[in-house]
């Protein structure tokens, strides 16, 4: 694309960075290579669309390129023998990809937040890997991420946790089974409470003695805390997902008095039935409510000091939460009281919302105890995964740990495969499959890839399995290639053009490149869009691309001054491939 805005941008009085951000790639393959579309310069030029793109390209054919008008575009065709090994090269940078979008600015990203004393459901699962991919994400287009863990730590359901061990709990079950305990006594409160109105007062009470001080109550919600992070990180490390900041709500008991004095004296606050809240009446939406009537402070309350130190302490620039859509309001009304107490950087603030998740069918609810436990999907997927490779390479050294990232890494990429808008409705079955729009396939593929680099190399499969472990390092890395290879291949580094064959570069050789040079606008889509999923339909595409190459095209046995370019495309395709997994949270196992 690079070169199309070169020769364009001439033509236009446009620069090369607006004819790269106008270029579209042709519907079909027969239409060209590239696309220029020419209705942005009918108005400066005063020429209608059509007359202009007859005009660019007539100059791009008497400069000797292979332009074409088609109604309003100017479709271009780029010469692959001149262009593939350039691509190639770039391709290979140490640069290539890297963006500068951000520029060194500080974003922090709010994600996970589990609830203490409550189980690691599925349901948390989309807050913390599309969190942890825009992290990387965002990492990659130039800004500084900042991961912070934002705990369900405070609140009126510790007053009813509390309630419930004190009610029906015993200490030895609770030491026994910490989570699965606290879930029973937390849905048993809301099955007493409906006919016990009294429940819902004590626990009122003992909430209100959390934040006073109380020894009790502070004794059990820190057990409560200490056993449920002890949960929390083994699903975490098996996610591959790590925090920057895990700091919970109760890190901030000692900044909300500020803000409410802060919203006093700004003439904010105004007494509402017995609370305290902020009237948001001219944004059409229901007051912001602070102080409860019986004195407690609530989620926007905490909210509020939250955003307050990230941006004053922790020096965010943006400010980004990944919680679920529902939360919409909650957050509108936050980021308003922020801007009215005076603070312009509330717009950097942003809610990164996603649909709910239903598992099989199944909508997740704490309360009523339909929680679909996390580990027990993480586990069952492994144990799939493991069946599967055991069908498909039951000689596979390190099978175990090799369906741990398969598994594993089928739930993060069919969650992440999606629009994070999207409503999912989890499916096992569809997610571990080795087949369809899935991670098993694309890493797959990846270990197809590898298989191929090192039958290029003359490296027979023992000898593979010899010195490659199968999540670590390629065969291209760890096996020394054989002369032929080696020195055909540093022949193409040195004379690109002069030494490739005319017909090296077939059509599925040549979709697979485009595709390869193109990882760069999906970067920016992805991190503009703040969408994970562009990221992971990418390496789809890529997978799909380089399977219809690897059938259509001799590859490892493929003759002089073809072999070399055909089995560098296929190395630059593993690199992408394993590189944009890691962006998701997904390994790329060697060999499957």
């Amino acid at each position: 694309m690079k070169q199309a805005a070169v020769q364009i941008a001439p033509l236009t009085g446009l620069t090369e960075e607006e004819v790269l951000k106008l270029l579209e790639i042709p519907p079909q393959e027969q239409m060209g290579d590239a696309a220029f579309p020419c209705f942005t310069l009918a108005k400066s030029l005063k020429k209608a669309p059509v007359v202009i793109a007859g005009e660019i390209a007539a100059a791009l054919q008497a400069a000797g390129t292979d332009a074409a008008a088609a109604g309003p575009y100017v479709n271009i065709r780029f010469d692959r023998k001149v262009l593939a090994p350039e691509l190639l090269q770039e391709l290979g940078s140490e640069t290539f990809g890297k963006l500068q979008l951000g520029q060194g600015a500080r974003v922090l990203i709010d994600m996970s937040s589990p609830n203490i004393a409550k189980p690691f459901g599925i349901g948390h699962l989309r807050s913390t890997v599309i969190g942890a991919a825009l992290y990387r994400l965002y990492q990659e287009a130039g800004y500084t991420s900042i991961s912070v863990n934002h705990l369900g730590d405070w609140g009126t359901q510790f007053g009813k946790q509390i309630t419930a061990y004190k009610r029906w709990g015993n200490e030895e079950a609770l030491q026994a089974d910490p989570i699965r305990n606290s879930l029973e006594l937390y849905v048993r409160f809301h099955d007493e409470a409906e006919q016990d109105p009294t429940l819902e007062t004590e626990a009122r009470e003992w909430f209100r003695k959390l934040e006073q001080g109380d020894d009790e109550a502070q004794r059990l919600w820190a057990f409560f805390v200490k056993v449920s992070m002890q949960e929390f990180n083994r699903m975490y490390e098996r996610l591959n997902v790590d925090f920057d900041y895990t700091l919970g709500e109760s890190f901030y008991n000692d900044k909300m008095g500020a803000v409410v004095e802060e919203l006093q004296d700004k003439g904010l606050l105004e007494e509402s039935d017995g609370a305290l809240v902020v009237r948001l009446d001219e944004e059409n939406m229901p007051p912001c409510l602070i102080i409860k009537k019986d004195g407690t402070t609530i989620y926007p309350t905490r909210d509020l000091a939250t955003a307050i130190y990230r941006r004053n302490i922790m020096q965010a620039d943006r400010l980004l939460y990944v919680v679920g859509g529902e939360q919409k309001l909650h957050f509108r009304q936050v980021f308003t009281v922020l801007s009215k107490m005076g603070y312009e950087w509330a717009d950097n603030c942003e809610h990164i919302p996603f649909g709910l998740m239903r598992f099989e069918g199944r909508k997740m609810s704490t309360r009523r105890g339909k929680v679909v436990f996390l580990q027990e999907v993480l586990d069952e997927a492994v144990a799939r995964a493991q069946q599967i490779i055991q069908d498909k390479n039951p000689n596979l050294e390190q099978s175990e740990q090799v369906a741990e990232a398969v598994g594993v890494g089928a739930i993060i990429f069919g969650d992440l495969r999606s629009n994070r808008m999207n409503d999912i409705d989890f499916s096992l079955d569809d997610a571990v499959s080795f087949e369809g729009e899935t991670g098993p396939y694309v890493q797959y593929t990846y270990a197809r890839i590898q298989s191929v680099l090192a039958k290029a190399a003359n490296v027979s499969r023992d000898e593979r399995e010899k010195v490659t472990d199968p999540l670590k390092g390629s065969a291209a890395e760890n096996i020394e290639v054989n002369a032929e290879l080696e020195a055909e291949g540093s022949h193409l580094d040195r004379h690109l053009r002069d030494h490739l064959a005319a017909d090296a570069v077939g059509d599925t050789s040549w979709a697979l490149l485009k595709l390869l040079a193109e990882y760069p606008s999906y970067l920016e889509k992805a991190v503009l869009r703040s969408e994970p999923s562009v990221i992971a339909k990418y390496t789809i595409d890529v997978a799909q691309a380089f399977n219809r190459f690897y059938h259509a095209e001799r590859i490892a046995d493929a003759p002089p001054g073809t072999k070399a370019f055909r089995v560098k495309l296929a190395a630059r395709t593993a690199e992408r491939l394993a590189y944009s997994l890691s962006l998701l949270g997904v390994q790329a196992p060697e060999r499957m």
